[in-house]
C-alpha cells in the first residue's frame, strides 16, 4: 500500500504557536491530532518525483508575507482566512507540476485558511467566532517553506520539510 502525502505551508514560529494554541483550546481534543496548519494538497502519491518537484520549487522561492485577513465560519468550526498573491501563484505552479497526481479537491482554486475549530455544534462555533471577531485585527505572518506529511488515518507523520531558500 502506498503512502498518502499531504503538503502544508510552513509559517513562522510565532504564528504557528498562536494558531496551535487556539486549536488546542477549541478543537475537540479526541480528534485533534495535529498542530495548526495550512494545507496546500490533500493527497499526493509517495513518489520520488513529488519530493524532487517540491525541492525544486522551494529552492526558487523566497519566504513571503501573507495577510491573516479575517476570521470565518466553516459551518461547524472556525478558521482564519489567509490572503497572499504570492501563495496563489505558488500554488498554481504546484498544481501544474503535480497535475497528473491531483484528486478533484486538489485541482480546485486554493482557499488558504488555518482551522482552529471543527466538528462542533454550529452554536459553539458561532460563539467562538463572535468572541474572536471582537478583538481581531488583520495581521501578517510569514510563509517559510513546505512540509510533507504521511496521512495515518487521523494523525499525520512529518516526513520532510523544505525551506524557501530563493536561490
Amino acid at each position: 500500500m502506498t503512502k498518502t502525502l499531504i503538503i502544508t505551508l510552513q509559517i513562522n514560529n510565532d504564528a504557528a504557536e498562536y494558531f496551535t494554541n487556539l486549536r488546542t483550546q477549541h478543537f475537540p481534543a479526541e480528534i485533534n491530532h495535529l498542530s495548526a496548519h495550512l494545507t496546500l494538497f490533500h493527497k499526493l502519491p509517495d513518489e520520488d518525483q513529488v519530493f524532487e518537484r517540491l525541492q525544486a520549487l522551494c529552492c526558487k522561492q523566497n519566504p513571503f508575507e501573507m495577510m491573516v485577513a479575517e476570521i470565518r465560519s466553516i459551518g461547524n468550526g472556525v478558521a482564519f482566512k489567509v490572503e497572499s498573491a504570492v501563495l496563489s501563484e505558488l500554488h498554481a505552479r504546484m498544481q501544474e507540476s503535480f497535475k497528473p497526481y491531483l484528486i478533484p479537491q486538489d485541482q480546485q482554486r486554493l482557499w488558504p485558511h488555518i482551522t482552529i475549530q471543527n466538528k462542533v455544534s454550529a452554536e459553539v462555533a458561532n460563539s467562538l467566532l463572535n468572541s474572536l471577531k471582537q478583538e481581531f485585527s488583520p495581521f501578517t505572518i510569514e510563509a517559510q517553506g513546505l512540509a510533507v506529511w504521511e496521512y495515518l488515518g487521523g494523525p499525520w507523520s512529518l516526513l520532510k520539510t523544505y525551506d524557501f531558500s530563493g536561490y
